[in-house]
């Protein structure tokens, strides 16, 4: 056990090396979010209860970090195209650190783009519940440790093929977004719609971090949301740990 976390701890470190070199690329990471909240948030209804902000900002937040997650099987695609993924397999190291400290790296980078996010729009008539940022926070690292082991066993199956990777990636991202209610509530959608979206574990997500986020607590939509977090972080460190395994 002592060997398993010291080698998911060297992973880790070793993969938190480029951004701590170059802290800018988070912030290019979340590009597109940002440009979401940019255009979106001008035409956002006034609401009777508060600034739409507090309802869509949530949402924006639970985008980052499913594109920022869903995004890192790509570095894994620059390793096995130069041959560092081969050498990491033939290393002591074992193959599910390998795997887990991949996985558990995307919670820094990810806590970053929260707190860059919440600094922008603080300032924009957005309330902030920090004890209720931070427990959002915690069921997003989750979420992001879950969301990047399954890009990281993508990235294995594609086996250096960067097309399939990415239209794999891209087919999944948008409706994965979209039938979770991140920028638009689903309420009153086609009966069909309305199913999708209560088998999408993002969607139970979505809604406990806006409550969060809002500063209030309801245990029912928490626990929901902190389930749907551990259904992907489970399923995807099961079929990444996998995938490792059977990696040449």
């Amino acid at each position: 056990m002592s060997t398993f976390v010291s080698d998911t701890l060297n992973v880790m470190n070793r993969e938190l090396k480029p951004v701590w070199r170059e802290p800018m690329s988070v912030v290019f990471a979340m590009i597109q979010p940002l440009v979401f909240l940019g255009l979106f948030a001008p035409l956002l209804p006034r609401m009777a209860d508060g600034s739409a902000l507090q309802w869509f900002v949530p949402g924006i937040v639970a985008m980052t970090a499913l594109m920022g997650a869903s995004f890192t099987g790509a570095n894994l695609m620059e390793e096995m195209q130069s041959g560092s993924h081969e050498r990491q397999l033939v290393s002591p190291l074992g193959r599910p650190a390998l795997l887990i400290g991949r996985a558990l790296k995307e919670v820094v980078p990810m806590l970053m783009q929260v707190a860059i996010i919440v600094a922008v729009v603080t300032p924009f008539s957005f309330d902030l519940h920090l004890g209720g940022v931070l427990v959002a926070a915690l069921v997003l690292s989750l979420f992001s440790i879950g969301v990047g082991a399954l890009s990281f066993a993508l990235a294995l199956a594609s086996k250096g093929q960067d097309w399939m990777f990415w239209t794999i990636q891209q087919t999944l991202l948008f409706p994965a977004l979209l039938t979770a209610g991140v920028l638009l509530p689903v309420d009153g959608a086609p009966r069909w719609l309305e199913i999708v979206s209560a088998l999408n574990p993002m969607t139970y997500v979505v809604d406990a971090v806006r409550a969060l986020f809002a500063g209030t607590y309801p245990m029912d939509v928490v626990a929901q949301g902190v389930a749907g977090a551990a259904v992907v972080a489970a399923l995807g460190l099961w079929v990444g740990v996998r995938a490792m395994r059977r990696s040449s």
